[in-house]
C-alpha cells in the first residue's frame, strides 16, 4: 500500500511536537550548544544541530525498521496485520491520545548513558555530534515514546514503510532543533525568549493533536471494530 502527503504530513508533524515536548527539546539543545562550542565555525551550532539530528534520524530509521521488517516477515503476524490493521489502530490510536494528553501514566525503562563517553563524543565534532544524537533518541521520554510507537510505527506498518516514513519523523524533530540553532547562533537572548514562549505552544499542540488521536481512534472502533457507523 503506497502513503501519500497526508501520511508524510502527519509523520512529520508528529517529529516536530516529539522534537518541541520538554524533555527531548532540553536534551536536544543542550547537546547542539555544548556541541556547537567545541568546533571552530561561525556556524559551529548550526552545524552541531544538523549533524546531531541526523545521528537522531537515524535512530528513529534503525528502530523502525527493525521492528517492521521482524512482524512483516512473520507469515501469521502479516497476514493478521493485513486484515486486522484498521481494528488493530482504533486502540493504539485511543491510547496513544490519552498518553499524549498524560490522562494515563507512563513507566518506561532508562537508558542511561556513561557521562565520560557524553564528554568524550561532545569533544569529538560533527562525528561526535552524529553519536549522540543517536544515543539520546534510544532515551524516550512519555511523549516521545506515545509518538513514536503509536504512531509513526502503527502508520508505517499499515503502508509497509521500513524507511521513508520513519525517515520523515526524522526530518520533523530536525526542524525545531536546527530552528533553535540559527537563533542561538545570532542571539543568545533571543534564544531564551523562543524556548520560553515554545514551551507554552508546545503544550497546546499536544493538547491538540492527543485529542486528536483519541478522536481518530474512537472512529476506527466504532467504525471498524463495533460497527456502529458506516462513513
Amino acid at each position: 500500500m503506497e502513503f501519500g502527503v497526508a501520511q508524510i504530513l502527519s509523520v512529520i508533524w508528529l517529529g516536530i511536537l516529539t522534537s518541541i515536548s520538554p524533555c527531548p527539546l532540553a536534551t536536544n539543545i543542550a547537546a547542539t550548544t555544548y556541541i556547537g562550542k567545541q568546533i571552530d565555525s561561525p556556524y559551529a551550532t548550526i552545524l552541531a544541530a544538523s549533524a546531531y539530528t541526523i545521528g537522531r534520524t537515524f535512530s528513529y530509521v534503525l528502530i523502525a525498521t527493525a521492528i517492521i521488517a521482524g512482524l512483516i516477515s512473520i507469515p501469521g503476524v502479516a497476514n493478521f496485520l493485513q486484515t486486522r490493521m484498521n481494528q488493530i489502530l482504533g486502540p493504539i490510536l485511543l491510547v496513544t491520545g490519552l498518553f499524549i494528553l498524560e490522562l494515563v501514566p507512563v513507566m518506561l525503562p532508562t537508558v542511561s548513558i556513561n557521562a565520560n563517553l557524553l564528554k568524550k563524543l561532545g569533544n569529538s565534532g560533527i562525528g561526535g555530534a552524529v553519536a549522540l544524537g543517536f544515543l539520546f533518541a534510544l532515551t524516550f521520554c512519555p511523549v516521545s515514546a506515545a509518538l513514536f510507537f503509536g504512531g509513526v510505527i502503527p502508520l508505517s506498518l499499515e503502508f509497509k514503510s521500513r524507511m521513508l516514513l520513519p525517515l520523515f519523523f526524522g526530518v520533523g524533530t530536525a526542524a525545531p532543533v536546527i530552528g533553535f540553532a540559527v537563533i542561538i547562533a545570532y542571539s543568545t537572548r533571543f534564544a531564551g525568549i523562543f524556548f520560553n514562549r515554545l514551551a507554552v505552544i508546545e503544550i497546546w499542540f499536544r493538547r491538540i493533536t492527543g485529542v486528536l488521536f483519541v478522536i481518530i481512534g474512537l472512529y476506527f472502533c466504532l467504525k471498524y471494530i463495533f460497527h456502529i457507523i458506516n462513513f
